[in-house]
């Protein structure tokens, strides 16, 4: 089949590189640096079980959709309208548009833009790029797509290239359960710069509480908003102190290591915005977007980068 991969960042490196590797015809669209190592090299796919090259197309521009079956749509909640615009022209009559992205109306705000069978999907996967064209693989991969007309076949294609792909129904409370994955672990762990078992080492039982605050806000306004999610608090932490790899940075982590915006306004954000129409109180949440926000402006970037190292 031959695929795009609209954002290839970290997920669609991941999952570009392993339906490259199982043998489909892929194109990565992404940013310069990764493309001309990619072209050069071939795409860097580091995994507990192997670590090689893997030979794929890349490009910087839209226009890698051309012809595509299927499209990953991997790029950062912030970029979406704007990706959706740039392709629109060179989308196939025929091709399926699958959403991999952080926050849960990613799918719709596509829809609004490009005429096409566009999917909404799950995906939990520890994976980040350790530098140029190079992908790491730290564990998961799962992912959960909504029913379509296209669903059943791409289900099976994913899973028979190493992406264990399940249809549900309930989409849109996955969707939801990873917010709140994101909103209890992404902001804290920008905020301290410290991978996921170095803060769970260092903050002992204070860290599992302070998530509880923060998915028992995100619970209170999914269900005010209608979501089928899980209520039960403590197994929803329990599973994201299981799910997350121990070594692993959040994704805004590393956008705020490298001064780049993050998707805060699609986490965190999303809970407050949407609390305040339901009249759903989030303070936990208003406080470590208030604090990211502030991290994470360009004034904050200068004061870090010209602040003198300590002894």
């Amino acid at each position: 089949m031959k695929i795009a991969v609209m954002g290839a960042g970290a997920i669609g490196c991941f999952a570009g590189g392993l339906l490259a590797r199982a043998g489909h015809d892929v194109t990565l669209i992404g940013r310069q640096n990764h493309v001309s190592v990619i072209r050069r090299d071939g795409l860097r796919f580091a995994s507990a079980s192997f670590d090689e090259f893997i030979q794929v197309d890349a490009c910087t521009d839209a226009s890698g959709v051309a012809d595509a079956e299927l499209i990953l749509f991997c790029v950062k909640s912030t970029d979406t309208e704007e990706a959706a615009a740039s392709m629109k022209p060179y989308v196939s009559e025929d091709a399926v548009i699958v959403t991999l992205q952080n926050g849960v109306d990613n799918a719709g705000r596509v829809r609004a833009i490009v005429n096409r069978e566009v999917l909404a999907a799950v995906v939990y996967v520890g994976s980040a790029m350790q530098g140029a064209g190079h992908v790491r693989h730290h564990g998961g991969g799962d992912l959960i797509v909504e029913p379509g007309q296209s669903s059943e076949r791409l289900a099976q294609m994913l899973s028979a290239a190493g992406i264990s792909t399940t249809i549900s129904a309930n989409v849109r409370g996955a969707l939801w359960e990873k917010l709140m994955l994101n909103c209890a672990y992404n902001a804290v762990s920008a905020l301290v710069q410290v991978p996921f078992g170095e803060l769970c080492r260092r903050g002992g039982t204070s860290v599992a509480s302070a998530m509880r605050d923060i998915v028992a806000e995100c619970i209170a306004v999914a269900s005010a908003d209608g979501v089928n999610v899980s209520c039960d608090v403590d197994g929803t932490v329990a599973r994201i102190m299981a799910t997350i790899p121990a070594g692993q940075y959040s994704s805004t982590a590393h956008d705020i290591a490298a001064n780049r915006p993050s998707e805060i306004e699609h986490l965190n954000g999303h809970i407050v915005r949407r609390g305040a129409a339901l009249g759903i109180a989030t303070p936990v949440n208003h406080l470590l977007l208030m604090m990211v926000r502030v991290v994470g402006s360009p004034l904050a970037s200068d004061r870090k980068l010209a602040a003198p190292a300590l002894a």
